[in-house]
C-alpha cells in the first residue's frame, strides 16, 4: 500500500471508531451496536481500512498488547478485599460455575452446528465465556436494575474478563502444543505458556514496586509508567511464549490493586480514555477483517449458537449460581438474561484464529466470523431487550435519588436522617470512628471505609449513586476531593463553602458551585446546629418557620435538588423542603 493509502486507512479507522461511540452515545445505545457493522461495512466496501494490509504481520502483535492493555486495567478495577458480602457467594458461583459449564455446552454444540474439530470448538468456547465490564457498564447504566443486580453484574464482569483471557489464552497454548507433539509435549508446552506468564505478571508487578518506591514519580510519570511496564512485559513475554503475555497483564493489574505494599499513583482517568479508545479501534478494525463470504455459511450456524447460549446456557448457569441464596425469582431470571459477550472475546477471536489456522486446525477459520455474529447477536439482543425485560420483572431501581453524604459532624448526620426521613436511600461515609459511630447509631447505611480511595476507579461500591456532597470540617479535603471526584462518577459532585475569608490551601481557589450560598458556609451550619437549629423536612406549600433556611428540594418521585451557590429549586406542589430551622427561641416572637 501507498503512504497515501495507509493515512487515509488509519485515519479512517480512528474517525470511524470515535464516531461510532459519539453515535452510539447520542442515542443512548451500547457503543457495540454501532462499532460492529461499521466496521464491518467499512471493511466491505473500502480496502483502505482493512488493517491486514495496513499494518501486515504487526496487527495480531498490536492487538494482543492491546487487549493485555485492557486487562490489565479490568485488574486493576478488582480489588478482591472489598469483594465481600451476601452477593459474593452468586458472584463466585457465575465465575467458578458458569466459565467451565459455559466452556464446555458451547464447545460441544460448535463441534456439530459450525462442522468444526474438537480443538477449533474448544478453543471458540474459551472465547465466548468472557462478557466484561466494557458492555455490561453501558448496559446497565440504561437499564438502572436494582443495585443488588448491579452489583452482582458489575463484579461478576469485572471477575469474568481476566478469567477468560487466562482460560482462552491457556487453551490456545494447549491445542497449539498439542497438534504436532506427543500429550507429553503439549502438556510441557501449556505449562510453560503457564509459568511464563506467571513470572512475567509478578516480575512486571515487583518493577513497579521497586519504581514506585524508590524513584516515586508523580501522578503523570506514574500512570505513563504502569502503561510501559505492561506493553513490555507482555511484549517480552510473548516473544518467549506467544499470548503468555495476557496471562502477564492479568496478573500484573491484580497484583498492583491487591498487595498492600504496592502504593501505585494512576490517573484512572487516563486508563479509562485509552481503554475506551483502544475498544473503538479494535472492534472498528477487527470487524474489517470480517468478510461477507466468511460469514457465508456461518451466520444461520453461529445464529444457532448465540440462541442456545442466551435460551439455554446462561438460564441454567444463573439457576445453578442462585440456589440457596435470597435473591428473589425476578432478580435470578434478570441475571439469566444479561450475558452479552464483548471487546475480549473479539480480540482473542482474532488473534487466535490466524495461529490455528497456521496450525491447520480444521475449522479455525470460522472462529472469527463466528464470534463476530454472537458478538452482534447478543449485544443487539440484550441491549433492545435488558429495559423492558427489567420492567416486566419488576427489577428496575425507582428514579429516586441516592445520595452519598462525606461527613460525620452532627448538623451532616441530622441532615442525613431528614433526607432518609423522606424515604431516600442515603449513604454516608467519614474518616473518623467518632463520626462512623455516631452514623452507626442514627441507623444510616454507612460506606465502606476504603471507599474513596477508589473513587475514580468506578468500582462497584460506586453504582448507584447519584450525587456526592462533601460536607466535612476540612475545607481544604472537600475542595479536593470534589474537584477530583467530579467526573469520575455519574451525577453532580458538591461541597459546602468554606469560611468567610478562608485561609486554606486550595478551599478558596479552586471553582465549582457550592452548596446552600455564601451565609451557609460549613463553620455556619455547624454553628447554628449547636445553638439548636435543626434540619427539617416540610411539604411544599405549607408554612415555614420564619428564619428557616432552603437545603434541599425533594421532587416527587424522591429526586433530590440541592440549593447551590449559584441557583435554588422552585418547590413545587407535591415537593418537600429541606430546611434549616432556627432554635425555638430565636422562633418565639419578641
Amino acid at each position: 500500500m501507498t503512504t497515501n493509502q495507509v493515512l487515509i486507512g488509519l485515519g479512517l479507522i480512528v474517525v470511524l471508531a470515535v464516531g461510532s461511540q459519539l453515535l452510539a452515545g447520542r442515542l443512548r445505545i451500547p457503543a457495540l451496536i454501532v462499532l460492529l457493522p461499521v466496521g464491518f461495512a467499512a471493511g466491505a466496501l473500502i480496502d483502505d481500512v482493512d488493517p491486514q494490509q495496513l499494518l501486515g504481520a504487526s496487527f495480531s502483535p498490536l492487538v494482543s498488547l492491546a487487549v493485555a492493555v485492557i486487562l490489565y486495567d479490568a485488574g486493576l478495577g478488582l480489588d478482591l478485599g472489598r469483594f465481600k458480602g451476601h452477593n459474593r457467594r452468586v458472584v463466585s458461583r457465575l465465575i467458578w460455575i458458569g466459565v467451565p459449564v459455559t466452556w464446555l455446552l458451547c464447545a460441544a454444540l460448535a463441534i456439530p452446528l459450525l462442522g468444526m474439530s474438537r480443538q477449533a470448538a474448544v478453543t471458540l468456547g474459551a472465547i465466548l465465556v468472557v462478557s466484561g465490564p466494557t458492555v455490561v457498564g453501558p448496559l446497565l447504566s440504561l437499564v438502572r436494575p436494582e443495585d443488588r443486580l448491579q452489583h452482582i453484574l458489575v463484579w461478576e464482569g469485572s471477575l469474568i474478563d481476566p478469567v477468560g483471557g487466562i482460560l482462552g489464552a491457556l487453551v490456545f497454548h494447549g491445542v497449539v502444543a498439542g497438534t504436532h507433539h506427543s500429550p507429553a509435549h503439549a502438556i510441557g508446552g501449556f505449562a510453560a505458556s503457564v509459568v511464563t506468564g506467571v513470572v512475567g505478571g509478578v516480575a512486571g508487578a515487583a518493577v513497579l514496586w521497586g519504581l514506585f518506591r524508590v524513584v516515586r514519580p508523580g501522578e503523570v510519570l506514574g500512570t505513563t509508567a504502569q502503561l510501559a511496564a505492561v506493553v513490555g512485559v507482555a511484549a517480552f513475554c510473548d516473544v518467549l511464549r506467544e499470548d503468555a503475555g495476557l496471562i502477564a497483564a492479568v496478573l500484573m493489574g491484580l497484583f498492583v490493586a491487591n498487595v498492600s505494599r504496592i502504593d501505585v499513583p494512576v490517573r484512572r482517568e487516563f486508563f479509562e480514555t485509552l481503554v475506551s479508545l483502544i475498544i473503538g479501534l479494535l472492534f472498528t478494525s477487527i470487524s474489517a477483517t470480517v468478510t461477507p463470504a466468511s460469514l457465508r455459511h456461518v451466520v444461520l450456524p453461529a445464529l444457532g449458537l448465540a440462541a442456545f447460549l442466551v435460551l439455554a446456557v446462561r438460564p441454567l448457569v444463573a439457576a445453578v449460581s442462585t440456589i440457596g441464596t435470597d435473591l428473589s425469582r425476578g432478580e435470578r431470571s434478570f441475571i439469566g438474561w444479561m450475558a452479552p459477550r464483548g471487546i475480549v472475546a473479539a480480540a482473542t477471536a482474532s488473534t487466535f484464529t490466524s495461529g490455528l489456522v497456521a496450525e491447520h486446525i480444521g475449522g479455525a477459520a470460522k472462529i472469527l466470523p463466528a464470534t463476530f455474529v454472537v458478538i452482534v447477536a447478543t449485544v443487539t439482543l440484550y441491549g433492545l431487550t435488558a429495559a423492558p425485560v427489567a420492567r416486566l420483572l419488576g427489577v428496575v431501581r425507582r428514579s429516586r435519588s441516592r445520595p452519598l453524604l462525606v461527613g460525620g459532624a452532627p448538623w451532616v448526620v441530622d441532615l442525613g436522617s431528614t433526607l432518609r426521613s423522606t424515604g431516600m436511600e442515603v449513604l454516608m461515609w467519614a474518616g473518623q470512628e467518632q463520626q462512623r459511630h455516631r452514623i452507626r447509631q442514627a441507623g444510616i447505611e454507612l460506606a465502606a471505609g476504603e471507599m474513596l480511595a477508589t473513587a475514580t476507579g468506578g468500582g462497584a461500591e460506586w453504582e448507584g449513586i447519584t450525587a456526592v456532597y462533601f460536607l466535612t470540617e476540612e475545607d481544604d479535603f472537600n475542595a479536593l476531593a470534589a474537584a477530583i471526584l467530579r467526573g469520575g462518577i455519574e451525577g453532580p459532585v458538591h461541597r459546602v463553602g468554606p469560611a468567610a475569608g478562608s485561609h486554606g490551601v486550595m478551599a478558596p481557589y479552586i471553582g465549582g458551585e457550592t452548596l446552600f450560598g455564601p451565609r451557609l458556609t460549613g463553620p455556619a451550619l455547624a454553628r447554628k446546629h449547636e445553638e439548636g437549629a435543626a434540619v427539617v423536612a416540610l411539604p411544599a406549600g405549607g408554612p415555614v418557620p420564619p428564619g428557616s433556611d432552603l437545603l434541599f428540594v425533594v421532587r416527587r418521585g424522591e429526586r433530590l435538588e440541592p440549593v447551590t451557590g449559584g441557583s435554588a429549586p422552585r418547590p413545587e406542589q407535591g415537593d418537600t423542603l429541606v430546611l434549616l430551622t432556627p432554635p425555638r427561641d430565636a422562633e418565639a416572637p419578641a
